[in-house]
Protein backbone atom coordinates (compact mmCIF):
# COMPACT_ATOMS: atom_id res chain seq x y z
CA UNK A 1 0.00 0.00 0.00
CA UNK A 2 1.33 3.42 -0.95
CA UNK A 3 0.43 6.28 1.37
CA UNK A 4 0.59 9.85 0.15
CA UNK A 5 0.10 12.37 2.93
CA UNK A 6 1.17 15.82 4.00
CA UNK A 7 1.37 16.78 7.65
CA UNK A 8 1.52 20.44 8.66
CA UNK A 9 2.91 20.96 12.15
CA UNK A 10 2.67 24.27 13.99
CA UNK A 11 4.45 24.81 17.29
CA UNK A 12 4.42 28.13 19.16
CA UNK A 13 7.75 29.41 20.45
CA UNK A 14 7.31 31.41 23.64
CA UNK A 15 9.72 34.18 24.64
CA UNK A 16 11.07 31.94 27.41
CA UNK A 17 11.87 29.09 24.98
CA UNK A 18 14.85 28.40 22.74
CA UNK A 19 13.71 27.82 19.15
CA UNK A 20 16.16 24.92 18.65
CA UNK A 21 14.69 23.11 21.66
CA UNK A 22 11.16 23.44 20.27
CA UNK A 23 12.48 22.08 16.95
CA UNK A 24 14.02 19.14 18.82
CA UNK A 25 10.71 18.44 20.58
CA UNK A 26 8.88 18.21 17.26
CA UNK A 27 11.68 16.19 15.62
CA UNK A 28 11.50 13.66 18.47
CA UNK A 29 8.10 12.61 17.08
CA UNK A 30 8.43 13.70 13.44
CA UNK A 31 12.13 13.33 12.52
CA UNK A 32 11.70 14.19 8.82
CA UNK A 33 10.00 17.53 9.42
CA UNK A 34 11.25 20.54 7.46
CA UNK A 35 10.76 23.82 9.29
CA UNK A 36 9.95 27.35 8.27
CA UNK A 37 10.63 29.87 11.03
CA UNK A 38 7.93 32.46 11.58
CA UNK A 39 7.45 35.07 14.22
CA UNK A 40 6.88 33.22 17.52
CA UNK A 41 6.15 29.88 15.86
CA UNK A 42 7.64 27.06 13.87
CA UNK A 43 5.72 25.72 10.91
CA UNK A 44 6.85 22.36 9.65
CA UNK A 45 5.91 19.89 6.97
CA UNK A 46 6.52 16.18 6.62
CA UNK A 47 5.24 13.35 4.46
CA UNK A 48 5.75 10.62 7.04
CA UNK A 49 4.19 9.74 10.37
CA UNK A 50 6.19 6.51 10.69
CA UNK A 51 8.13 7.50 13.83
CA UNK A 52 4.96 8.90 15.37
CA UNK A 53 3.20 5.59 14.63
CA UNK A 54 6.10 3.65 16.20
CA UNK A 55 5.77 5.72 19.38
CA UNK A 56 1.99 5.10 19.50
CA UNK A 57 2.71 1.35 19.37
CA UNK A 58 5.54 1.55 21.93
CA UNK A 59 3.41 3.58 24.35
CA UNK A 60 0.43 1.29 23.70
CA UNK A 61 -1.93 4.20 23.12
CA UNK A 62 -3.42 3.19 19.77
CA UNK A 63 -7.04 3.40 20.98
CA UNK A 64 -6.43 6.86 22.45
CA UNK A 65 -4.84 8.00 19.17
CA UNK A 66 -7.77 6.67 17.13
CA UNK A 67 -10.22 8.56 19.37
CA UNK A 68 -8.23 11.78 19.03
CA UNK A 69 -7.92 11.43 15.25
CA UNK A 70 -11.67 10.74 14.91
CA UNK A 71 -12.60 13.90 16.86
CA UNK A 72 -11.17 16.13 14.15
CA UNK A 73 -11.37 14.01 11.00
CA UNK A 74 -13.11 14.73 7.72
CA UNK A 75 -12.89 13.37 4.18
CA UNK A 76 -9.60 15.21 3.54
CA UNK A 77 -7.64 14.38 6.68
CA UNK A 78 -7.47 14.70 10.43
CA UNK A 79 -5.96 16.94 13.09
CA UNK A 80 -4.73 16.57 16.64
CA UNK A 81 -2.84 18.49 19.31
CA UNK A 82 0.14 17.35 21.35
CA UNK A 83 1.67 18.56 24.60
CA UNK A 84 4.99 20.21 23.84
CA UNK A 85 6.55 19.31 27.21
CA UNK A 86 5.99 15.58 26.61
CA UNK A 87 7.38 15.87 23.07
CA UNK A 88 10.65 17.24 24.53
CA UNK A 89 11.02 13.77 26.08
CA UNK A 90 9.97 11.92 22.93
CA UNK A 91 6.62 11.00 24.46
CA UNK A 92 3.22 11.40 22.86
CA UNK A 93 0.68 13.10 25.10
CA UNK A 94 -2.45 14.32 23.34
CA UNK A 95 -3.57 17.80 24.37
CA UNK A 96 -7.17 17.90 25.50
CA UNK A 97 -8.95 20.76 27.20
CA UNK A 98 -7.16 24.04 27.83
CA UNK A 99 -3.92 24.70 25.94
CA UNK A 100 -0.69 24.32 27.87
CA UNK A 101 1.08 27.53 28.93
CA UNK A 102 3.87 26.69 26.45
CA UNK A 103 1.28 26.16 23.75
CA UNK A 104 0.38 22.90 22.09
CA UNK A 105 1.85 21.39 18.94
CA UNK A 106 -0.90 21.38 16.31
CA UNK A 107 -0.77 18.71 13.61
CA UNK A 108 -3.01 18.60 10.54
CA UNK A 109 -2.68 15.61 8.23
CA UNK A 110 -4.02 15.79 4.68
CA UNK A 111 -4.44 12.35 3.12
CA UNK A 112 -4.16 12.19 -0.68
CA UNK A 113 -3.96 8.39 -1.03
CA UNK A 114 -5.56 6.05 -0.27
CA UNK A 115 -8.21 7.54 2.07
CA UNK A 116 -8.41 8.96 5.60
CA UNK A 117 -9.74 5.83 7.32
CA UNK A 118 -7.12 3.58 5.72
CA UNK A 119 -4.31 5.92 6.73
CA UNK A 120 -5.58 6.16 10.31
CA UNK A 121 -5.66 2.34 10.38
CA UNK A 122 -2.03 2.35 9.17
CA UNK A 123 -0.79 4.87 11.77
CA UNK A 124 -2.91 3.58 14.66
CA UNK A 125 -4.43 0.20 13.82
CA UNK A 126 -7.58 -0.97 15.55
CA UNK A 127 -6.92 -3.18 18.56
CA UNK A 128 -8.41 -6.27 20.06
CA UNK A 129 -7.77 -6.85 23.76
CA UNK A 130 -5.15 -4.10 23.59
CA UNK A 131 -3.14 -5.66 20.73
CA UNK A 132 -3.07 -4.20 17.20
CA UNK A 133 -5.04 -6.00 14.54
CA UNK A 134 -2.57 -5.66 11.68
CA UNK A 135 -4.52 -6.28 8.48
CA UNK A 136 -1.55 -5.61 6.16
CA UNK A 137 1.10 -7.59 8.06
CA UNK A 138 1.67 -9.82 5.03
CA UNK A 139 2.40 -6.84 2.80
CA UNK A 140 5.29 -5.51 4.89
Amino acid sequence: MIYRVEARIVAPVRDTEVTDRVEDAVRNLFPNVEFEHRDKELVGATHSLERFSERLHEQEILDTARREFAKRADEEGFSFSLKKQAAFKGTINFAVGNPDELGDIEVHVTVHEPDVDSYIDHVAPPTEEGKPIDFDEGER
